[in-house]
């Protein structure tokens, strides 16, 4: 009975999930510079501010932790079960198609706009599956809380602001990755090369190279400037680039020659699904026949680290997998070139088998082969797993099961969340298995309306199953 009242609820409720997700979706809310009262910017700011007029709205109790997060209480009973999810999202790009990418469309079933499925929509699911407990008058015993951060994308400092200010809740789940259920997030590390070197004016030469938005972004997008090579000599390395990569080069001047790379942009966690426009750009520079000198020493050198369509870290030396969470993967994802230097940034996500050892120290001794730093600040950030044989865990599994008439079996990621570093955290939903690619961080980024529809419902379970008085 309470099964079907609850799908009954959000049916009646779609348009407005719909009308609620789109309300957040018009703010461009990527980091921008601090201001008072607005830690990550004026966009992040203004996200927090529209969420706390929806749920205050909607009858609960909200409070804004200085500019960091906002929260949305139940109750004022026991902490019980805390829901993360956030309302910064990743830069932009001109490629879209469908839509402007803060101008939400629904087209069929799916509705359009940067933020839709990383992480307003989610976050709305979570919303309303507290309204349809509160409003069906289920009795509760213990509060839940939604929790919406506005710096996920960017390190997650919002939530470390959060929880020196609350102690955890016993449970906690975020709506920012997959069903069934996600118990293991693969550990992280940040690499930040540096090189410098005497300026070259020998022709012809590689002047500058710009690429990159985000560490964990791949990128597909990539700029370089060279000197004094033929049309000729371009034209033909590029193609045989673009034939070998699939990343299409466009070039502009004469003597001085700007070459324009276009991959696939993606989420470093999942850097196959992308086609790297750095790395390709970097075959491509790599190969011509540029004028001896220690700055194209070392940038061929790095390359070698890091060659296209390596995902694994076979030629840093660092690929590596176990049974529980699989391989590792690495993304080369900024890279920015002078004439007397360059920086490049790295995003690794490393299986439980990895350690500073293995990792870290191996990345270290790569760099100073070439003549490279690899800045101090690169160190394990370690992975995060909860048992899968825990209370919480099959909780969890027991709603999706229900709702779904799946058998649910938790999982590995490569992504890390809000819960990463949270005891008794875990991310679940909401995208389910087989799902069609939502272009998450990426162009005409959507959510499907069914599937949030069918999270809410799940959502609704959880906070029942954990927090409602027991007869």
């Amino acid at each position: 009975m309470l099964k079907e009242q609850i799908a009954s609820y959000m049916e009646s409720h779609r348009q407005q999930m719909i009308d609620d997700i789109s309300a957040l979706v018009r703010i461009q809310s990527d980091r921008g510079e601090p201001a008072p009262g607005a830690p990550f910017g004026k966009g992040p700011a203004a996200a927090l501010e529209k969420a706390m007029e929806i749920c205050a709205g909607k009858g609960f109790t909200v409070q804004n932790w200085d500019g960091y997060v906002c929260t949305a209480d139940m109750n004022d009973k026991a902490p019980q079960l805390d829901i993360l999810a956030h309302l910064d999202v990743v830069p932009v790009s001109d490629g879209w198609t469908v839509t402007a990418p803060f101008e939400p469309k629904l087209v069929g079933n799916k509705l359009y706009g940067r933020g839709t499925a990383d992480d307003k929509g989610p976050a709305v699911a979570a919303l309303y599956a507290m309204m349809a407990v509160k409003e069906l008058g289920i009795p509760l015993a213990y509060n839940c809380r939604l929790i919406l951060g506005t710096d996920e994308e960017c390190g997650s400092s919002d939530i470390h602001h959060y929880y020196q200010k609350q102690p955890e809740a016993p449970c906690t789940f975020s709506p920012d990755a997959e069903f069934p259920c996600i118990n293991i997030e693969k550990g992280s590390i940040r690499g930040f090369y540096h090189a410098s070197y005497p300026e070259s004016s020998e022709l012809p030469r590689i002047v500058s190279v710009t690429a990159g938005t985000k560490i964990n972004v791949v990128p597909n997008r990539a700029e370089a400037v060279v000197e004094g090579f033929g049309m000729d000599v371009l034209q033909t390395v590029a193609g045989k680039v673009t034939e070998d990569t699939g990343v299409s080069f466009a070039f502009e001047g004469e003597n001085t020659v700007t070459i324009h790379a276009q991959g696939q942009d993606g989420h470093a966690a999942m850097p196959e699904k992308g086609n790297n426009a750095i790395t390709a750009l970097l075959t491509l520079l790599t190969a011509l026949p540029a004028a001896k000198s220690e700055g194209f020493e070392k940038l061929c050198a790095f390359q070698k680290l890091y060659p296209h369509g390596d995902w694994s870290g076979l030629a840093a030396g660092i690929a590596m997998e176990d049974a529980e969470s699989g391989a590792l993967t690495c993304s080369l994802d900024i890279f920015n070139l002078t004439t007397t230097g360059f920086e490049a940034q790295t995003d690794c996500r490393c299986p439980i088998c990895s350690t500073d050892e293995n990792v870290t120290a191996v990345l270290k001794a790569g760099a100073e082969a070439i003549g490279l730093t690899l800045d101090e600040s690169c160190k394990l950030n370690a992975p995060h797993y909860v048992p899968a044989d825990s209370p919480f865990i099959q909780t969890l599994l027991s709603a999706y099961e229900k709702y779904t008439e799946q058998k649910g079996k938790p999982l590995a990621i490569g992504g890390g969340t809000y819960t990463h570093h949270l005891k008794n955290g875990v991310a679940f939903g909401c995208e389910f298995p087989g799902s069609e690619d939502n272009h998450m961080h990426g162009n005409d980024e959507f959510v499907n309306i069914d599937e949030l529809v069918l999270s809410a419902q799940i959502f609704a379970q959880v906070i029942v199953d954990l927090c409602a008085e027991k007869d």
